[in-house]
């Protein structure tokens, strides 16, 4: 267990000056630069998390956000330092590393399928790893420094989204991300308390932005936010190591993000960091995806593959009621009152994002697919459309109540589904967290992850591509800093779209 410090957090009127190393910032900063050694199931879970990004990427290399975000990182090659890596080029081929790690979180992000953690707020932490990876390379860093970089990442992502909630205020997640990263660079640098900081107050100063990235016809922005929030920090790390300050104190200041983008002046938070010297393990916490959907829905999907041999005839099914947590209903479920979540016209990102849709598919199909389950043909079905449009979601205090519980054997992200036939009978059936998770019924470890890898890259990348990687990164600890430029996955000549840099934007 780990021993927690809890911090207040609160807003400081000008005329009541906040102390340095009262500040959030400024503890956030003290962490990161903490030496703490790193448990080896910490280090198997950051090479489970590499493996799990580096699959869903090269599932999502050609899609058309992903390939023109490597477009732009094109026209930015490396100027003068080794630069970075990004995904599907060439490891030889290196970039400004602000805009390689732009390119591989849009790839990472694309599909919606990598690792998750959801307590006041919510968040992907492993849209971590691509810009602290892209400053790794570009600075000649080791393995060993990257892990620490990574763990850093990690522990104060989810701290920050254990202790604020930013939804409830209509910001995007991504809040929590930027100086997450800030810190994650800092920490695998070994840069000073001070310059973290500094870097830290700049990426949460950038790094607010609004949900409407996520509500009503979502574009392909919700993958480019992540990624967006990764460039911002590797540029607010460059200008704190170059000496320069940021707004301050960032989460406190009378005019700041608590008093005027959050709870207001009167609002309290507690965040939780690790004390110093103690190990940091809240990478442990997170969560991956075995289905390419919305985290919410993943118990829910498997829940829908138990029930439906018990459903001889979809048309006889009069309602659908999904009893589930506030979050669920109020964010993808029929409380957002989002028409678009109803539209068989909708987007791919805007069905990833509506559990009534999720729900009609996978108790029809009994299977998800992270390309057929969203096809335009497949979501206008006239049948389907018929199902989806009978489902409702409602908040139950019960799932809400777990969702926030910091009990992880209560801990719950599913919900009750209930089925009512014409005929008045009813089926009825529930699940509190998915197969995947630690404490699901197949709860994954490293093989689980490796098949997922091969799952998504055979047909796309060459064999051998696959073995080097693969035994690559499983050695994270001892990579030399030539061997972690080499951490990257390359696509044969010729199946890359957009390989080469072209003419059509403003770079």
């Amino acid at each position: 267990m780990v021993d927690l410090i809890h911090h207040a957090v609160r807003v400081y009127p000008a005329s009541e000056p906040c102390p340095r190393d009262a500040q959030l910032a400024f503890r956030i900063a003290a962490c990161a630069a903490d030496p703490a050694p790193i448990d080896a199931d910490v280090t198997d879970m950051v090479i489970n998390r590499i493996i799990d990004n580096a699959a869903v990427a090269i599932a999502a290399i050609n899609r058309e956000p992903v390939a023109n975000a490597r477009s732009q990182a094109l026209c930015h090659p490396a100027n003068g330092r080794a630069g970075a890596a990004v995904f599907g080029l060439p490891s030889n081929q290196t970039f400004d590393p602000a805009w390689a790690a732009w390119a591989n979180g849009v790839a990472v992000r694309e599909l919606d399928w990598h690792d998750t953690f959801l307590a006041a707020d919510y968040s992907h932490p492993a849209d971590n790893i691509p810009p602290v990876l892209a400053v790794a390379q570009q600075l000649g860093k080791s393995g060993a420094e990257f892990l620490r970089g990574i763990v850093a990442a990690y522990e104060i992502h989810i701290n920050l989204v254990k202790g604020i909630c930013l939804h409830e205020w209509k910001k995007d997640h991504i809040a929590h991300l930027c100086p997450a990263a800030a810190a994650g660079i800092g920490a695998m640098l070994h840069l000073p308390v001070e310059q973290i900081y500094q870097a830290v107050q700049q990426a949460v100063h950038v790094g607010f932005s609004t949900r409407q990235s996520r509500k009503g016809e979502i574009s392909s922005w919700k993958a480019h936010a992540p990624a967006h929030a990764g460039k911002l920090a590797v540029e607010a790390v460059d200008r704190a190591m170059r000496g320069e300050k940021s707004p301050s104190p960032i989460y406190e200041g009378e005019d700041s993000v608590i008093a005027w983008m959050l709870g207001g002046k009167k609002a309290q938070y507690t965040v939780p960091l690790p004390q110093p010297g103690a190990p940091k393990r809240a990478i442990l916490d997170s969560y991956t995806k075995e289905h390419s959907a919305e985290y919410q829905s993943q118990a829910i999907i498997d829940l829908c593959f138990k029930m439906r041999g018990k459903i001889k005839d979809f048309d006889a099914i009069k309602k659908i009621i999904l009893h589930t947590s506030h979050h669920t209903h109020y964010v993808i479920g029929t409380g957002s009152n989002d028409p678009q979540k109803m539209d068989p016209q909708a987007s791919r990102e805007t069905l990833d994002h509506s559990i009534m849709y999720i729900l009609a598919v996978a108790l029809q199909d009994g299977k998800w697919h992270h390309v057929d389950s969203y096809l335009p043909e497949r979501a206008a079905r006239p049948d389907t459309v018929r199902l989806w449009h009978k489902i409702e979601t409602r908040e139950d205090a019960v799932w809400t109540r777990r969702y926030h519980s910091h009990d992880p054997a209560e801990k719950a992200f599913g919900g009750r589904i209930e089925i009512q036939f014409n005929d008045g009978s009813s089926l009825i059936d529930e699940m509190a967290v998915a197969n995947a998770h630690s404490l699901g019924a197949t709860p994954w470890q490293r093989p689980h992850y490796v098949k997922k890898f091969h799952e998504l890259t055979d047909g796309i990348i060459a064999s051998q591509e696959s073995k080097r990687f693969l035994d690559l990164v499983a050695r994270l600890p001892q990579l030399t800093a030539a061997e972690l430029r080499a951490l990257n996955v390359e696509l044969p000549e010729g199946k890359l779209l957009r390989a080469v840099r072209d003419q059509r934007g403003v770079f």
